[in-house]
Protein backbone atom coordinates (compact mmCIF):
# COMPACT_ATOMS: atom_id res chain seq x y z
CA UNK A 1 0.00 0.00 0.00
CA UNK A 2 1.37 3.56 -1.39
CA UNK A 3 1.64 6.40 1.55
CA UNK A 4 -1.40 8.25 -0.59
CA UNK A 5 -3.68 5.03 -0.17
CA UNK A 6 -2.65 4.43 3.59
CA UNK A 7 -3.51 8.47 4.74
CA UNK A 8 -6.75 8.27 2.80
CA UNK A 9 -7.56 4.87 4.59
CA UNK A 10 -6.57 6.30 7.75
CA UNK A 11 -8.46 9.14 7.37
CA UNK A 12 -11.80 7.25 6.81
CA UNK A 13 -11.39 6.59 10.27
CA UNK A 14 -10.12 9.33 11.90
CA UNK A 15 -9.46 12.71 11.65
CA UNK A 16 -6.36 13.97 10.68
CA UNK A 17 -4.74 17.04 10.30
CA UNK A 18 -5.20 19.25 7.58
CA UNK A 19 -1.35 19.73 6.85
CA UNK A 20 -1.46 15.47 6.65
CA UNK A 21 -4.50 15.64 3.91
CA UNK A 22 -2.94 18.84 1.75
CA UNK A 23 0.31 16.76 2.10
CA UNK A 24 -1.45 13.29 0.46
CA UNK A 25 -3.37 15.82 -1.78
CA UNK A 26 0.18 17.36 -3.23
CA UNK A 27 1.93 13.91 -3.57
CA UNK A 28 -1.40 12.66 -5.41
CA UNK A 29 -1.27 15.64 -8.20
CA UNK A 30 2.21 15.46 -8.41
CA UNK A 31 2.23 12.28 -9.63
CA UNK A 32 -0.84 12.61 -11.97
CA UNK A 33 0.69 15.92 -13.68
CA UNK A 34 3.98 13.74 -14.67
CA UNK A 35 1.93 11.35 -15.94
CA UNK A 36 0.00 13.89 -18.28
CA UNK A 37 2.99 15.94 -19.15
CA UNK A 38 3.54 14.04 -22.31
CA UNK A 39 0.37 13.60 -23.40
CA UNK A 40 -0.69 15.47 -27.06
CA UNK A 41 -2.83 15.11 -29.66
CA UNK A 42 -2.77 11.94 -30.26
CA UNK A 43 -3.77 10.84 -26.89
CA UNK A 44 -7.13 13.61 -26.76
CA UNK A 45 -8.30 11.51 -29.75
CA UNK A 46 -7.65 8.15 -27.96
CA UNK A 47 -9.88 9.61 -25.41
CA UNK A 48 -12.29 10.99 -27.34
CA UNK A 49 -12.58 7.43 -29.05
CA UNK A 50 -13.04 5.53 -25.62
CA UNK A 51 -15.74 8.29 -25.02
CA UNK A 52 -17.90 7.13 -27.78
CA UNK A 53 -18.65 3.68 -25.99
CA UNK A 54 -20.17 5.65 -23.05
CA UNK A 55 -23.78 6.74 -22.71
CA UNK A 56 -24.38 10.59 -22.38
CA UNK A 57 -24.11 11.42 -18.54
CA UNK A 58 -23.30 8.08 -16.34
CA UNK A 59 -22.74 8.14 -12.35
CA UNK A 60 -20.80 11.05 -12.13
CA UNK A 61 -21.20 13.57 -9.87
CA UNK A 62 -21.47 15.12 -6.02
CA UNK A 63 -23.92 13.37 -4.11
CA UNK A 64 -26.96 14.87 -2.57
CA UNK A 65 -26.67 17.62 -0.87
CA UNK A 66 -29.51 19.44 1.44
CA UNK A 67 -30.00 23.16 1.08
CA UNK A 68 -29.58 23.88 4.04
CA UNK A 69 -25.59 22.54 3.68
CA UNK A 70 -25.52 24.44 0.67
CA UNK A 71 -26.51 27.65 2.10
CA UNK A 72 -24.13 27.78 4.81
CA UNK A 73 -21.12 26.28 2.50
CA UNK A 74 -21.38 28.62 -0.46
CA UNK A 75 -21.14 31.94 -1.32
CA UNK A 76 -25.20 34.48 -0.76
CA UNK A 77 -25.83 33.39 -5.19
CA UNK A 78 -25.38 29.46 -4.30
CA UNK A 79 -22.67 29.23 -7.00
CA UNK A 80 -20.80 25.90 -6.71
CA UNK A 81 -18.53 26.45 -9.82
CA UNK A 82 -15.74 28.49 -9.71
CA UNK A 83 -15.88 31.91 -9.02
CA UNK A 84 -13.26 34.64 -10.33
CA UNK A 85 -11.13 36.61 -8.09
CA UNK A 86 -9.89 40.57 -9.10
CA UNK A 87 -7.92 41.34 -6.53
CA UNK A 88 -6.41 39.31 -3.12
CA UNK A 89 -8.77 41.08 -1.30
CA UNK A 90 -11.86 39.69 -3.48
CA UNK A 91 -14.55 38.52 -0.97
CA UNK A 92 -16.37 35.00 -2.17
CA UNK A 93 -19.62 36.63 -2.90
CA UNK A 94 -17.99 39.44 -5.20
CA UNK A 95 -15.87 36.28 -6.51
CA UNK A 96 -19.36 34.72 -6.95
CA UNK A 97 -20.88 37.82 -8.84
CA UNK A 98 -17.29 38.43 -11.49
CA UNK A 99 -17.80 35.02 -12.48
CA UNK A 100 -21.41 34.92 -13.35
CA UNK A 101 -20.82 38.69 -15.10
CA UNK A 102 -18.22 37.05 -17.09
CA UNK A 103 -20.06 34.36 -18.35
CA UNK A 104 -22.79 36.49 -19.59
CA UNK A 105 -19.87 38.28 -21.61
CA UNK A 106 -18.54 35.65 -22.72
CA UNK A 107 -21.30 33.49 -23.69
CA UNK A 108 -22.81 36.96 -26.19
CA UNK A 109 -26.24 36.58 -23.84
CA UNK A 110 -28.35 39.65 -24.71
CA UNK A 111 -32.20 40.35 -23.65
CA UNK A 112 -34.70 38.51 -25.95
CA UNK A 113 -32.84 35.38 -26.56
CA UNK A 114 -34.01 32.00 -25.94
CA UNK A 115 -31.45 30.55 -23.51
CA UNK A 116 -30.51 27.34 -22.41
CA UNK A 117 -28.46 26.15 -19.33
CA UNK A 118 -27.66 22.40 -18.80
CA UNK A 119 -26.73 21.41 -15.28
CA UNK A 120 -28.11 24.41 -14.06
CA UNK A 121 -27.40 23.49 -10.11
CA UNK A 122 -28.40 25.53 -7.06
CA UNK A 123 -29.46 28.47 -10.41
CA UNK A 124 -27.04 31.14 -9.80
CA UNK A 125 -26.28 31.41 -13.30
CA UNK A 126 -30.35 30.94 -14.01
CA UNK A 127 -31.63 33.35 -11.54
CA UNK A 128 -28.71 35.79 -12.81
CA UNK A 129 -29.81 35.54 -16.35
CA UNK A 130 -33.91 35.79 -15.68
CA UNK A 131 -33.51 38.74 -13.93
CA UNK A 132 -30.83 40.69 -15.82
CA UNK A 133 -32.44 39.97 -18.93
CA UNK A 134 -36.50 40.22 -18.20
CA UNK A 135 -37.39 39.72 -22.02
CA UNK A 136 -35.14 36.54 -22.65
CA UNK A 137 -37.11 33.03 -21.86
CA UNK A 138 -34.30 30.68 -19.70
CA UNK A 139 -34.48 27.02 -19.58
CA UNK A 140 -32.34 25.04 -16.89
CA UNK A 141 -32.26 21.49 -16.90
CA UNK A 142 -31.16 19.93 -13.36
CA UNK A 143 -31.28 16.16 -12.66
CA UNK A 144 -31.97 16.82 -8.78
CA UNK A 145 -35.89 17.78 -7.69
CA UNK A 146 -34.14 19.47 -4.36
CA UNK A 147 -32.39 21.71 -7.13
CA UNK A 148 -35.10 22.76 -8.91
CA UNK A 149 -37.42 23.28 -6.17
CA UNK A 150 -34.95 25.69 -4.52
CA UNK A 151 -34.18 27.59 -8.05
CA UNK A 152 -38.37 28.26 -8.76
CA UNK A 153 -38.97 29.08 -4.99
CA UNK A 154 -35.94 31.71 -5.77
CA UNK A 155 -37.60 32.68 -9.15
CA UNK A 156 -41.28 33.00 -7.34
CA UNK A 157 -39.50 35.60 -4.76
CA UNK A 158 -37.75 37.47 -6.82
CA UNK A 159 -41.04 37.38 -9.72
CA UNK A 160 -39.59 36.11 -12.28
CA UNK A 161 -41.60 34.66 -14.65
CA UNK A 162 -39.23 34.38 -17.63
CA UNK A 163 -37.38 31.03 -16.01
CA UNK A 164 -38.46 27.66 -16.40
CA UNK A 165 -36.98 24.71 -14.37
CA UNK A 166 -36.88 21.19 -15.89
CA UNK A 167 -35.96 18.18 -13.97
CA UNK A 168 -34.25 15.67 -16.92
CA UNK A 169 -31.91 13.22 -17.37
CA UNK A 170 -29.53 14.29 -19.73
CA UNK A 171 -29.22 11.06 -21.46
CA UNK A 172 -33.27 11.63 -22.21
CA UNK A 173 -33.49 15.32 -22.35
CA UNK A 174 -35.05 16.58 -25.82
CA UNK A 175 -36.75 20.21 -25.66
CA UNK A 176 -39.58 20.90 -27.84
CA UNK A 177 -37.72 24.54 -29.40
CA UNK A 178 -34.56 26.12 -30.46
CA UNK A 179 -32.59 28.52 -28.48
CA UNK A 180 -30.13 31.66 -29.27
CA UNK A 181 -27.93 30.21 -26.55
CA UNK A 182 -27.20 26.80 -24.38
CA UNK A 183 -24.77 27.26 -21.66
CA UNK A 184 -23.23 24.49 -19.52
CA UNK A 185 -20.89 25.59 -16.41
CA UNK A 186 -18.81 22.72 -15.00
CA UNK A 187 -21.45 20.21 -16.90
CA UNK A 188 -19.42 18.51 -19.17
CA UNK A 189 -16.94 16.65 -16.86
CA UNK A 190 -19.65 14.57 -15.86
CA UNK A 191 -20.60 14.11 -19.42
CA UNK A 192 -19.15 10.86 -20.91
CA UNK A 193 -20.30 11.11 -24.50
CA UNK A 194 -19.67 14.48 -25.68
CA UNK A 195 -19.95 13.75 -29.43
CA UNK A 196 -23.80 12.58 -28.66
CA UNK A 197 -24.88 15.45 -26.56
CA UNK A 198 -22.91 18.06 -28.69
CA UNK A 199 -24.37 16.40 -32.08
CA UNK A 200 -27.91 17.41 -30.45
CA UNK A 201 -26.73 20.64 -28.92
CA UNK A 202 -26.67 21.65 -32.22
CA UNK A 203 -29.80 20.64 -33.27
CA UNK A 204 -30.95 22.55 -30.38
CA UNK A 205 -29.42 25.63 -31.69
CA UNK A 206 -31.31 28.56 -33.36
CA UNK A 207 -29.54 29.58 -36.89
CA UNK A 208 -26.70 31.74 -35.69
CA UNK A 209 -26.86 30.39 -32.06
CA UNK A 210 -23.96 29.91 -29.95
CA UNK A 211 -23.06 27.09 -27.48
CA UNK A 212 -20.90 28.38 -24.66
CA UNK A 213 -18.97 25.86 -22.23
CA UNK A 214 -17.25 26.68 -19.03
CA UNK A 215 -15.07 23.22 -17.88
CA UNK A 216 -11.95 22.62 -15.42
CA UNK A 217 -9.44 21.68 -17.82
CA UNK A 218 -5.72 20.35 -17.18
CA UNK A 219 -3.26 22.07 -19.56
CA UNK A 220 -1.94 18.87 -21.73
CA UNK A 221 -4.01 16.17 -20.89
CA UNK A 222 -7.30 14.40 -20.62
CA UNK A 223 -7.79 11.68 -18.62
CA UNK A 224 -10.79 9.85 -17.02
CA UNK A 225 -11.33 9.39 -13.22
CA UNK A 226 -11.22 5.89 -12.20
CA UNK A 227 -12.96 4.71 -9.32
CA UNK A 228 -11.23 1.19 -8.64
CA UNK A 229 -8.12 3.44 -8.33
CA UNK A 230 -7.66 3.12 -4.20
CA UNK A 231 -4.97 5.93 -4.23
CA UNK A 232 -7.10 8.09 -6.28
CA UNK A 233 -9.71 9.43 -3.83
CA UNK A 234 -10.59 12.41 -6.27
CA UNK A 235 -11.62 9.54 -9.03
CA UNK A 236 -13.26 7.35 -5.44
CA UNK A 237 -15.85 10.83 -3.96
CA UNK A 238 -15.20 13.60 -6.05
CA UNK A 239 -15.42 12.33 -10.05
CA UNK A 240 -16.95 8.60 -9.40
CA UNK A 241 -16.47 8.39 -13.29
CA UNK A 242 -15.65 11.50 -14.27
CA UNK A 243 -13.51 13.18 -16.64
CA UNK A 244 -10.87 15.86 -16.60
CA UNK A 245 -10.47 17.25 -20.14
CA UNK A 246 -7.63 18.84 -21.73
CA UNK A 247 -7.60 22.17 -22.57
CA UNK A 248 -7.58 21.28 -26.19
CA UNK A 249 -9.99 18.25 -26.32
CA UNK A 250 -12.94 20.04 -27.22
CA UNK A 251 -11.34 20.63 -30.93
CA UNK A 252 -11.76 16.59 -30.80
CA UNK A 253 -15.09 18.00 -31.95
CA UNK A 254 -14.58 20.45 -34.62
CA UNK A 255 -16.69 19.14 -36.89
CA UNK A 256 -19.37 19.81 -34.99
CA UNK A 257 -18.95 22.95 -33.09
CA UNK A 258 -15.86 25.65 -33.88
CA UNK A 259 -14.67 27.39 -31.38
CA UNK A 260 -15.01 30.89 -31.98
CA UNK A 261 -12.93 32.62 -28.96
CA UNK A 262 -12.02 31.12 -25.45
CA UNK A 263 -10.28 31.88 -22.56
CA UNK A 264 -8.21 30.38 -19.70
CA UNK A 265 -8.83 31.10 -15.82
CA UNK A 266 -5.92 30.37 -13.73
CA UNK A 267 -6.49 27.65 -11.27
CA UNK A 268 -5.50 29.68 -8.32
CA UNK A 269 -9.28 31.00 -9.33
CA UNK A 270 -10.63 27.57 -7.92
CA UNK A 271 -8.02 27.03 -5.44
CA UNK A 272 -9.36 30.62 -3.57
CA UNK A 273 -12.79 29.21 -4.45
CA UNK A 274 -12.18 26.11 -2.37
CA UNK A 275 -10.68 27.71 0.29
CA UNK A 276 -13.97 30.11 1.00
CA UNK A 277 -15.91 27.12 0.59
CA UNK A 278 -13.92 25.36 3.75
CA UNK A 279 -13.90 28.44 5.72
CA UNK A 280 -17.66 28.25 5.50
CA UNK A 281 -17.76 25.35 6.47
CA UNK A 282 -16.09 25.38 9.33
CA UNK A 283 -17.92 28.58 10.59
CA UNK A 284 -20.67 26.48 10.00
CA UNK A 285 -19.56 23.41 11.64
CA UNK A 286 -22.45 22.48 13.84
CA UNK A 287 -24.73 23.60 11.71
CA UNK A 288 -23.73 21.68 9.00
CA UNK A 289 -23.04 18.60 11.17
CA UNK A 290 -26.81 18.79 12.16
CA UNK A 291 -28.03 18.53 8.64
CA UNK A 292 -25.67 15.73 7.61
CA UNK A 293 -27.22 14.26 10.51
CA UNK A 294 -30.75 14.14 8.93
CA UNK A 295 -29.32 12.33 5.85
CA UNK A 296 -26.48 10.21 6.74
CA UNK A 297 -27.17 9.40 10.62
CA UNK A 298 -24.35 8.19 12.41
CA UNK A 299 -22.07 8.44 9.57
CA UNK A 300 -22.92 12.41 9.73
CA UNK A 301 -18.97 13.35 11.06
CA UNK A 302 -17.91 11.02 8.44
CA UNK A 303 -19.24 12.95 5.69
CA UNK A 304 -18.60 16.27 7.40
CA UNK A 305 -14.51 14.98 6.40
CA UNK A 306 -15.32 14.07 3.47
CA UNK A 307 -16.53 17.59 2.61
CA UNK A 308 -13.89 18.90 3.97
CA UNK A 309 -11.36 17.07 2.14
CA UNK A 310 -13.73 17.84 -1.01
CA UNK A 311 -12.83 21.77 -0.30
CA UNK A 312 -9.26 20.54 0.02
CA UNK A 313 -8.77 18.35 -2.98
CA UNK A 314 -9.96 20.75 -5.02
CA UNK A 315 -7.82 23.73 -3.37
CA UNK A 316 -4.71 21.73 -3.89
CA UNK A 317 -5.42 20.34 -7.22
CA UNK A 318 -6.56 23.69 -8.52
CA UNK A 319 -3.53 25.44 -6.73
CA UNK A 320 -0.99 22.74 -8.04
CA UNK A 321 2.12 24.43 -9.33
CA UNK A 322 0.87 28.02 -8.69
CA UNK A 323 -2.23 27.17 -11.06
CA UNK A 324 -0.48 26.55 -13.67
CA UNK A 325 -1.56 22.48 -14.60
CA UNK A 326 -4.97 22.55 -13.86
CA UNK A 327 -7.10 25.31 -14.39
CA UNK A 328 -10.68 26.44 -16.12
CA UNK A 329 -10.74 26.85 -19.67
CA UNK A 330 -14.06 28.89 -21.52
CA UNK A 331 -15.05 28.15 -24.74
CA UNK A 332 -17.91 30.34 -26.83
CA UNK A 333 -18.59 27.93 -30.15
CA UNK A 334 -20.50 28.17 -33.15
CA UNK A 335 -21.78 25.00 -35.10
CA UNK A 336 -18.99 23.80 -37.76
CA UNK A 337 -19.82 24.75 -41.17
Amino acid sequence: MSVVSAIIGTAERVPLPDVVIRAAIQRLCSRTAARLAAHDAADDAAIAGRMLLRPIAGDAGHEELPASFVAKVLGPNRKSSCCFYKTDVTTLQEAEEEALRQTVEHAGLADGQAILELGCRWGSLSLWMARQFPNATVTAVSNSQAQRGFIEEAARQRRLSNLRVVTADMNAFAPERQFDRIVAVETFERVMNWRKLMTRLRSWLAPEGRFFMHIATHRSGSHLFDRADREDWIAQHVFTGGLMASHHLVRQFDDIFSVEKEWCWSGTHYQRTANDWLANLDTHRETIEAALREIYGDDAGLWMRRRRWFCLATSGLFGHADGTEWGVSRYRMKTAD
